[in-house]
């Protein structure tokens, strides 16, 4: 099998963390990983199958010979470092949403429009989309294909490492002030997050919604490929470290009893179905957490309408999410494209 040079841009952070987990987990044949971060990362490192990898400092020309990059630092470092990285001939793939919404640029989740891959040649660029859009539409796109999907009505309950670890550390920090009755800190969100649910997950925009949100909606059209799907979505989030969860509504243009749903559901790729109430089986996020699977259940018909149903959805936002996602991607694009 022929291997590839691999570079993981922002190695340091949660999910460049768990992307060279993966690459090591599924065996993507690695030729060379190169792991690159800020200047402040010099002097650390990573262990990649049983030997540590250094940290390079991210500069212009760390792209030369690298064939794959995989890029979770923040947006305005892959609005930089992408376009340069795709000129020395590295295929980007681009865990920010600084591409997300550019025309020519595929957005992929490989479950669901795995033919996209195919359009990197536009610009040498792929984008990752939102954790909490990707486990959605896992789960959205076999239902959509048997029944046609008029309405999504999302509410997201989003693990604070989505965050990235400074928010990881918020929480501990926080918990143990509670318990030991001391002075809580406040630095990542400008709220309390212990014990309490913030209904904010980046900027408001001036029509009430928060990016966060937005990206929901048009990520979820550009990935199902059909405009046509109407969707509105409040993001939240809550006091959990890894796994979002996701409550999701639901109308279609035909009935899809939930019966069938399951049905559909438990053949889908990536997709695994935890639903007996009478047992109390559903999907939990501390289940979740780093399993690559979706995770979909409590579906039920919604008796308001004519075509309806709901769902609990659950996955690992920093695996499937993030790093398994872009993996995944990966994996595609050598097989089918490179």
């Amino acid at each position: 099998m022929k291997e590839y040079n691999v570079a993981v841009v922002g190695a340091t952070g949660a999910v460049g963390n768990e992307m060279v987990a993966t690459l090591e987990q599924r065996k993507f044949p690695v030729k060379k990983l190169t792991l690159l971060a800020s200047e402040r990362s010099l002097g650390k490192s990573l262990t990649y199958k049983g030997e540590e990898v250094p940290i390079e400092e991210l500069k212009e020309n760390s792209f030369k010979g690298i064939d794959i990059g995989l890029f979770s630092p923040g947006g305005a470092v892959s609005e930089k470092f992408a376009p340069i990285a795709a000129a020395d001939g590295c295929v980007v793939i681009d865990n920010t949403s600084a591409f997300r919404m550019v025309p020519d640029i595929p957005l992929v989740v490989p479950e669901v429009n795995e033919h996209a891959i195919k359009f990197y040649k536009n610009k040498g660029i792929i984008a990752n989309p939102n954790c909490s859009t990707i486990q959605m539409v896992v789960v959205l796109k076999p239902l959509h294909d048997a029944a046609r999907i008029k309405r999504v009505v999302v509410s997201t309950y989003q693990a604070v490492s989505g965050t990235g670890k400074e928010a990881i550390y918020e929480l501990e920090q926080q918990v143990l002030a509670i318990y030991n009755n001391k002075p809580l800190e406040k630095k990542v969100y400008p709220y309390q997050i212990a014990f309490n649910c913030l209904p904010h997950i980046d900027s408001f925009l001036e029509s009430g919604y928060t990016k966060e949100e937005m990206k929901m909606v048009n990520e979820t059209k550009k990935i199902m490929e059909d405009d046509s799907i109407q969707v509105t979505a409040t993001t939240v989030r809550v006091p959990v470290f890894y796994g979002h969860s996701e409550s999701v509504n639901v109308e279609f243009e035909k009935d899809l009893s939930p019966d069938a749903a399951r049905k559909l559901l438990k053949k889908a790729p990536g997709v695994k179905v935890v639903d007996d109430p009478a047992k109390n089986k559903y999907p939990l996020a501390i289940d979740a957490a780093g399993k690559d699977d979706t995770f979909v259940g409590r579906i039920r018909r919604d008796e308001s309408i004519a075509h309806g149903l709901n769902m609990w959805i659950v996955a690992d936002n920093i695996r499937k999410g993030a790093a398994l996602n872009a993996v995944q991607i990966a994996e595609v694009l050598i097989e089918k494209y490179l």
